[in-house]
């Protein structure tokens, strides 16, 4: 019998724990930025504006561990994707802001990079791109369509005819993809920890295993009773923000899940090829997504489990073995090369979407506080553009990033229960069955088209 598989992150594997990091607060203190949420978005945040400005007093609060949340859980794709389309930005902002947009996301992996050589952090980033096949009539009509919205918008998505996508990923069925090059892979734990480590460097303080209870302008609360006081006070909580009082209706927490398989031989990876370390997916309506580690298995993950009952997070909502099976399923089958490999890991978390699918950041000058989050799954690039944003509005400069069309934006709140469970479980319900009726006809399936109506984007 084989051993059970470990329903915790692969990318956890030997990182440390929160009894190896800093210790919790322990007590009333005072700073001048006050960051709640140690993942991507708080971490960015603190580096920057330690960069900018070395001379002030940041504190994070995490409730874990540093990564605790979606940043050390993701499939680890440090890509431009943003989850509004450039025509609705353009449509609500204007053409110039949308292009400057989708440019600054472009020029975020960059500096993903940048940062990761210069502070030393072993990560294993590499840009290799993004490839995501088509493997039916009805994907290649999409992703003919995303090629022809890259053109017309610049950001550098091209399709490949099925002999080009073939050199880059040998998948099942495979008819053509589109394929991007402003994409990195990245272990997402290690960087989460690696930029903890820089922002302690630079004097930042780091309080983990402490749990805030309350955010309001000028002080934090935390579970234990400690307050905090600061001049700003920045909201990096994602999926989590719908635990905070009032909050409740701004996130919906979605799960994603994952596996990953064994390390895999070079004669594997000879067949399957990603020769480049690209990151992949296909073109179905319930997204999927794959990267080749830097120690040569595939993280596999994709949604597929359902959203709970009053915006809930539990433990147990990250281990749903059905979708875990599903999602080996779906591997083997995208990849048949892969038959009779061992899946070791098995995990996954919460990521947090707006009711408008709308990521924003901001800082209300008059009270102090700042926000972040939203990302929709593609948080690992914007929450860096995020921190950059933070920084400059806390600051006080005026820069191109302030201008950007999600700095300020509010998006309207989720509808009360039960209207937000129907409705988010029916959107994922929506999905799969218009998958399989694509896989039954190989056309584009009518029903995919309420999916839009019914998310609201």
């Amino acid at each position: 019998m084989s051993p059970p598989t470990p329903l915790r992150p692969l990318w956890w594997e030997g990182a440390a724990t929160s009894a190896d990091h800093g210790s919790a607060l322990t007590g009333d203190t005072a700073a001048d930025v006050v960051i709640v949420g140690g993942g991507y978005t708080g971490l960015w945040t603190a580096y920057y504006l330690l960069r900018d400005q070395p001379s002030l007093d940041v504190l994070v609060l995490e409730a874990e561990h540093v990564g605790f949340g979606a940043s050390g859980r993701n499939g680890g794709w440090v890509s431009a994707l943003y989850p509004v389309g450039p025509a609705t930005l353009a449509r609500e902002h204007g053409r110039d802001a949308a292009v400057a947009m989708l440019r600054a996301l472009r020029e975020t992996v960059t500096e993903v990079g940048a940062v990761v050589r210069d502070e030393g952090i072993d990560c294993g980033f590499h840009q290799g791109g993004a490839i995501s096949v088509a493997r039916s009539t009805a994907q290649v009509t999409r992703a003919r369509a995303e090629a022809a919205a890259g053109q017309e918008w610049g950001d550098g998505t091209i399709w490949l005819d099925a002999g080009a996508a073939r050199e880059r990923l040998e998948a099942a069925n495979v008819q053509g993809a589109t394929f991007n090059p402003h994409c990195a892979r990245v272990h997402p734990r290690r960087l989460a920890d690696g930029l903890a480590a820089a922002v302690r460097r630079r004097g930042g303080r780091i309080a983990e295993g402490t749990r805030v209870d309350s955010i309001g302008p000028g002080s934090v609360q935390t579970a234990t009773g400690h307050r905090v006081t600061a001049r700003h006070v920045i909201r990096a909580t994602e999926a989590w923000t719908s635990a905070l009082p009032g909050r409740r209706r701004a996130i919906a927490p979605v799960y994603s899940l994952m596996v990953a398989t064994e390390p895999l031989p070079q004669t594997t990876w000879d067949a399957v090829g990603l020769a480049d370390r690209e990151v992949f997916a296909d073109h179905r309506h319930v997204i999927v997504y794959g990267q080749r580690t830097a120690d040569d298995r595939i993280a596999f993950g994709g949604r597929g489990a359902p959203y709970h009952w009053g915006s809930r997070i539990r433990p147990r909502f990250d281990r749903d073995r059905r979708v875990f099976d599903e999602l080996r399923a779906t591997l083997t089958e995208m990849l048949p090369q892969l038959d009779g490999v061992r899946f070791t890991h098995a995990w996954g978390g919460p990521l947090g979407i707006a009711r408008d699918w709308h990521p924003s950041v901001g800082l209300d000058v008059r009270t102090g506080l700042g926000w972040a989050g939203g990302y929709v799954g593609d948080g690992v690039a914007a929450s860096n553009l995020a921190g950059r944003t933070i920084a400059d509005l806390v600051g006080g400069r005026h820069t191109p990033l302030t201008t950007l069309p999600w700095v300020g934006h509010r998006s309207r709140q989720w509808e009360p229960e039960p209207l937000r469970w129907l409705g988010v479980n029916a959107g994922l319900r929506l999905g799969l069955s218009a998958d399989r009726e694509e896989e039954r006809t190989g056309r584009p399936a009518q029903r995919a088209r309420l999916l839009g109506a019914l998310t609201g984007h």
